[in-house]
């Protein structure tokens, strides 16, 4: 699946401003309404738009603090380990691994004896080895696609 330059300024439009309408993003983009829909249909049929949902803040709902969680497992044990993850609320994302554990997990806690709480309860799962923490000072880069998604449009225009 490519992205063209012209999915890429209405994935640009998605993501500067999604609350818009299609008939919006139509004008703005000097296209049809059914151009833009048929575009959005297939960039969600070919997974490239996979949620429409707000982003929302762990510290604004009463969880500051971020930490990455590297989880070493049972060999053989992954699935269940990472089945259990799913039942902690403050795991808010996780990712198996190579390199010196078995998965990554972005862990939020209310403070740092919340975290301590949080990991304790990782550390006690069946199957789960032991785990490293490293707890984020400060985010320096936010969350972002639409610098890959203008990367990947002016490729796709050559």
């Amino acid at each position: 699946m490519s992205v063209d330059a012209l999915d890429a300024k209405i994935l640009r439009l998605l993501l500067e401003q999604p609350r818009t309408s299609v008939r919006e993003y139509a004008r703005l983009l000097g296209v049809a309404r059914g151009t833009v829909q048929a575009r959005l249909d297939r960039l969600e049929r070919d997974g490239v738009i996979t949620a429409y949902s707000p982003r929302l803040s762990p510290a604004a709902l009463g969880h500051p603090v971020l930490a990455f969680v590297h989880i070493e497992v049972t060999q053989g044990h992954l699935e269940e380990v990472a089945d259990a993850l799913a039942e902690v609320p403050q795991i808010i994302e996780a990712f198996s691994t190579t390199g010196g554990g078995d998965l990554l997990t972005r862990v939020v806690a209310r403070d740092a004896e919340h975290l301590e709480d949080v990991i304790q309860r990782l550390i006690s799962l069946p199957g789960v080895v032991r785990t490293r923490t490293e707890v984020a000072l400060r985010e320096r880069v936010p969350h972002r696609m639409l610098p890959l998604v203008e990367a990947v449009g002016a490729a796709g225009s050559r």
